[in-house]
């Protein structure tokens, strides 16, 4: 019997031709070449180097696909996102192409995945109001859960690029000056406090010029995709340090992404209107009068060692991924291709929807209860897997890969 191709996927794969996300990876195992980083395209458990494709299928892309990064491609803009994704579609689906194709797929067990573009800058924000009602509630129980600006624009903060990390990176558990209301002084030592923040990653691929903002219908003009992302935070390192200019060393140690960036073409079919407005909006946040609507209708899964432990609906967002790319280019700043800016974390109505162990275990004080012990933060040893899928097209579904740490010891 004929060995099946993987071009033939089974029924219902979420990473079929309808998705086809975009990653780097390499062949440790290439006798011609091994250890060379290629662009590649995931189509079920196979990925297609589709710089070999293009080289052989003579694309006029093939100098842009035949990189060590996605950079390029992101760099080209719209025009050659559509071309370039219509291009694949049709190398993945047109019989003629499987002869050229076929031997240019390799199994995922196969390769080592990297981190698919240099990351410029990386902003963060806090765009839930499920979250951001929570973390008001809990250490502000006496006062309004929502800071008096949370309506009225996206909150972020400037994180840092270095230390931005590809899913299956380790992750160290930080140490830093911790402080509890109560000590009579700061201590020195390890997290005592470390979370996680379960997130949604838009990676900018065509630049702005500084002093020039980016206004909500220019979005899809400058968004390439996106990805699942966890925010690792230190709480106690950064419940002492955060005032008054905001999060820093209990944040920067380290964020994780997925190794496939969804294009936003792929997700027509999640495209979701965001909450319903409760305060008016400036001008440029106003989002009532645009052709399409903002949210996205990402279901996203949270686990610890193997054990789901929350399912933040992303459809809940406030602030939508245009109107954080607005806010964060209004005042003149420029974007870079790969800047990555993160949604803040994904949290629901619903205690099973809660995007972070601080608000699952409402800062310690209700402890989980995991099949391996019980749970208020991360214990060494650890390991969070974000998962994620999408409405698509004609009832198929959109698969967003996963993000995975494991928490390694202090230093």
């Amino acid at each position: 019997m004929p060995e099946q191709s993987p071009l033939e996927l089974p029924e219902g794969d979420p990473f079929g031709p309808h998705n086809l996300p975009y990653g780097v990876f390499s062949v440790p195992g290439d006798p011609g070449d091994p250890g060379r980083r290629r662009l590649g395209v995931r189509l079920g458990g196979h990925v297609l180097d589709v710089g070999a494709a293009a080289v052989a299928l003579g694309s006029p892309y093939a100098a842009l696909l035949r990189q060590s990064s996605l950079d390029p491609l992101l760099a080209a803009g719209r025009t050659a996102w559509r071309d370039v994704r219509r291009a694949l579609t049709a190398w993945v689906t047109v019989p003629a192409h499987r002869p050229v194709v076929e031997p240019l797929l390799h199994p995922l067990s196969g390769v080592e995945l990297h981190l698919p573009y240099e990351v410029a800058d990386y902003v963060d924000f806090y765009a839930s109001e499920h979250h951001a009602g929570n973390v008001g509630r809990i250490f502000r129980p006496d006062g309004e859960p929502l800071t008096p600006n949370w309506k009225h624009l996206p909150i972020g903060y400037h994180g840092r690029s270095g230390t931005v990390v590809v899913s299956g990176t380790e992750v160290v558990r930080p140490s830093g000056q911790r402080k509890a209301p109560a000590d009579p002084a700061p201590v020195f030592g390890p997290s005592a406090k470390l979370d996680i923040e379960a997130e949604v990653g838009f990676v900018v691929g065509t630049p702005s010029p500084m002093g020039s903002p980016v206004p909500l219908s220019a979005f899809r003009d400058h968004v390439f995709g996106l990805s699942l992302l966890n925010d690792w935070s230190a709480r106690d390192i950064q419940a002492w340090e955060y005032v008054p200019l905001g999060p820093f060393l209990g944040k920067s140690f380290a964020t994780s992404v997925s190794a496939w960036v969804t294009p936003l073409e792929a997700l027509d079919a999640a495209l979701v209107a965001p909450p319903a407005r409760t305060h008016g909006l400036l001008p440029y946040l106003d989002d009532s009068a645009e052709e399409e609507p903002g949210g996205y209708d990402l279901r996203i899964s949270v686990a610890i060692n193997g054990h789901t432990v929350s399912e933040p609906p992303f459809s809940t967002m406030y602030w939508t991924a245009a109107q954080q790319l607005a806010h964060m280019t209004v005042n003149g700043a420029s974007l870079r291709t790969g800047d990555l800016y993160g949604s803040g974390t994904v949290s629901g109505p619903e205690p099973g929807q809660r995007g972070s162990l601080l608000e699952l275990t409402w800062n310690g004080q209700q402890p989980l209860e995991l099949p391996d012990g019980k749970r208020t933060f991360l214990e060494d040893g650890d390991e969070v897997t974000l998962t994620a899928w999408a409405p698509g097209p004609d009832g198929t579904k959109v698969g967003l890969g996963e993000v995975t740490g494991r928490i390694a010891p202090a230093v």
